[in-house]
C-alpha cells in the first residue's frame, strides 16, 4: 500500500512539473521574456517554500550544519534554474509531450551515471542487462512520441 501512495505521488509529482513548464512558457508569452518568466517561477516558488517552512516551524540550519555541507550540494538551484530557462524556450517549440520525453529521456540516462558510478554520494547500483534494456525502450518511447 505504501508502494502505491509513494507511487501515486511521484506521478504527481510528474503532473505539476508539466504543468509548470507548459503554465511558464504561456507566462513567457504574456511577459515577452523567458528570463522574467523563470524569475517569476522562482519567487512564487520561493514563496510557497517559506510558506511551509513555516507551516511545519522548522527552525533554519545552524552555521555549524552549513559549514558541513559539501560546495557542489548548493547547486541544485542552478541545475533548477537551466531546467525552467529551456523548458520555457522549448515547450512552445517542441510541445510538451516531447519536450517531457526527452527530458525523462535525457534523467533516465544521467540516472542510471549516477547510481552506476555512485555519483554525487549515492549508493552505487551498476548498470545490468535489464536496466540497459529499459533504457533503450525508454529512448525508444522518445522516438515514437517525436513522430
Amino acid at each position: 500500500m505504501l508502494l502505491l501512495v509513494l507511487s501515486a505521488l511521484a506521478v504527481l509529482s510528474g503532473i505539476s512539473v508539466v504543468t509548470q513548464q507548459i503554465l511558464n512558457a504561456n507566462l513567457r508569452s504574456a511577459l515577452s521574456s523567458a528570463v522574467w518568466s523563470g524569475f517569476a517561477s522562482y519567487v512564487v516558488g520561493l514563496a510557497c517554500m517559506a510558506v511551509f517552512a513555516l507551516a511545519l516551524r522548522e527552525p533554519p540550519p545552524g552555521m555549524g550544519v552549513l559549514r558541513q555541507v559539501p560546495w557542489w550540494a548548493w547547486s541544485g538551484g542552478l541545475f533548477g534554474a537551466i531546467f525552467i530557462g529551456l523548458a520555457i524556450l522549448l515547450v512552445p517549440q517542441l510541445g510538451a509531450a516531447t519536450f517531457v520525453a526527452l527530458v525523462v529521456a535525457g534523467q533516465m540516462l544521467a540516472s542510471a551515471g549516477f547510481d552506476h558510478f555512485g555519483g554525487l554520494g549515492l549508493e552505487q547500483r551498476p548498470l545490468d542487462a535489464t536496466r540497459l534494456v529499459g533504457i533503450a525502450l525508454l529512448i525508444g518511447g522518445v522516438v515514437l512520441i517525436r513522430r
